[in-house]
């Protein structure tokens, strides 16, 4: 950059303009190369999102037991999963069990306070979208 305002104070325009034609090149294959990262990851995430499906395909029912051939949990995949297809049965070291009543009433309540926070959460991130929403359209975007 010393060089083209050097070069434009000696009123030595041509060359001041061909060292910022190079600057402008390297930013412009810097950005392009920026730009081609950010659309190869949007696309290897839309194929992660496609991936993660539980289909009948999936689901095997075996009896009491169902077993999920494939699933995604945490970004970690999970293969042939055995649940118990009978209420109030769960499966512990590979035999069916009987749940205890503590156990039920647990799971209950847990699932009673994740309805709550799962459409607490929801509310959040619809009322961010409306506001990220509503100034993408102040800005004219």
């Amino acid at each position: 950059m010393k060089e083209f305002v050097s070069k434009l104070l000696s009123n030595n325009a041509v060359e001041a303009r061909n060292i910022l034609n190079v600057a402008l090149a390297g930013l412009v294959q810097e950005k392009l190369s920026q730009v081609k990262m950010r659309l190869s990851a949007e696309l290897y995430e839309e194929v992660e999102v496609d991936l993660d499906f539980v289909t009948e395909a999936n689901v095997q029912r075996i009896g009491r037991k169902r077993l999920i051939r494939v699933r995604i949990r945490k970004g970690k995949i999970q293969r042939r999963k055995t649940f118990s297809a009978v209420p109030g049965y769960t499966i512990r070291g590979g035999k069916m069990v009987r749940m205890s009543f503590t156990e039920r009433r647990h799971r209950k309540l847990a699932a009673k306070r994740a309805k709550f926070k799962r459409r607490a959460k929801l509310t959040q991130s619809l009322r961010k979208r409306k506001i990220s929403l509503r100034k993408r359209g102040s800005m004219g975007l």
